[in-house]
């Protein structure tokens, strides 16, 4: 999200989080700080990709991050010491069939929440879908965002994922009009699907 318009149109939908990606390398780049208000029920993401404890906390001061999300491969001793700044922490992992699930509980004690996402040469923002059957592997050590491509014709079968503790749904490039401003007309469809 970058667009101060496109930004209080979501928050009309009233979703749960809402993710602002400071990635130089990515489209959806924010390199200025929307002047919203946004309301105490709308938590604020901040994405970040092999960053440094420095910048990343820089960010979460000045502009108020409840969560920041580590997109990149950092290690747990990062996660750790970004956890005793009082944020809390999504640590991201991409999926493929040969994800070995067991890399996770390097982390379990130092995040609140495990995003898995697509695997791709990219760090996300792919638009694609891994195999959701994958997640059968995991071991619910902590809740899950699921990501990695979602469209607004896979609401009904997230509702039906079983044994996994999905607490959000990441919805990004398939959702957009283009990197950084989202369609509110499909997004409002499906949180009315799944909300269901």
């Amino acid at each position: 999200m970058r667009e101060p318009s496109n930004i209080k149109d979501l928050i009309a939908l009233a979703p749960d989080y809402m993710g602002f990606i400071f990635y130089k390398k990515s489209p959806r780049y924010i390199n200025r700080w929307p002047d919203v208000d946004f309301p105490d029920s709308i938590k604020k993401v901040g994405v970040f990709v092999n960053e440094s404890e420095r910048v990343i906390n820089e960010k979460r001061i000045s502009f108020g991050l409840d969560l920041l999300q580590l997109h990149g491969d950092e290690s747990p001793e990062l996660c750790y010491l970004l956890k005793q700044s009082g944020a809390q922490i999504i640590k991201v992992f991409r999926v493929d069939k040969d994800f070995d699930f067991e890399l996770t509980r390097r982390y379990e004690d130092y995040v609140d929440y495990f995003l898995f996402d697509t695997a791709t040469k990219a760090y996300g923002g792919s638009g694609a879908k891994f195999n959701w059957d994958l997640l059968k592997k995991y071991n619910n050590s902590r809740p899950v965002f699921l990501s990695g491509g979602i469209s607004k014709d896979d609401a009904e079968a997230i509702t039906k994922i079983k044994g996994i503790n999905i607490v959000a749904i990441d919805l990004n490039s398939k959702f957009e009009l283009e990197p950084g401003k989202k369609n509110i007309e499909l997004l409002k469809d499906f949180f009315g699907k799944v909300r269901e």
